[in-house]
């Protein structure tokens, strides 16, 4: 006996017409909305910087929601994977994102060069990166915005 079940056209018209409407992605926030930030979980996000897991850490900075004094925090983290999620966070405030841009680390400065929420003046300093890859994505992210 074979799984496999064939529709007969009347039966596919069918679910075709009961099927539920699709849900545009606005639709499906308002369905599914995020739980409110409070103070405990601000302190939790605070434990979590100071983990000794540096996956933990870059979890916190990949948060849109930690407090600005994190993202500075966590800037300055030995791990480049942690710097790395502060580089391409949308929420790390500019003042963060400047402090970045001299980051030892290719990979960090590759992230804070594809992050559409940097600052011009950081993404004149990195179009005269060091590393040809930095300035090859600071050249790349430039394309999109002159095609879009």
């Amino acid at each position: 006996m074979s799984c496999i079940r064939f529709n007969t056209p009347a039966q596919r018209a069918a679910m075709k017409r009961l099927a539920p409407p699709m849900l545009n992605a606005e639709e499906a926030a308002a369905l599914h909305r995020s739980p409110e930030i409070t103070e405990t979980k601000l302190s939790r996000l605070r434990l979590l910087a100071r983990h000794a897991n540096p996956k933990i850490r870059e979890s916190v900075a990949s948060s849109l929601h930690a407090p600005d004094d994190l993202y500075a925090a966590l800037a300055a983290d030995p791990d480049e994977g942690v710097r790395a999620c502060v580089a391409k966070n949308e929420a790390t405030p500019c003042d963060v994102l400047r402090s970045l841009a001299d980051d030892e680390s290719e990979r960090v400065r590759g992230w804070l060069a594809v992050n559409y929420f940097v600052p011009e003046d950081v993404m004149e300093r990195l179009a005269d990166d060091v590393s040809d890859t930095v300035r090859s994505l600071v050249r790349w992210k430039a394309s999109l915005q002159t095609t879009s």
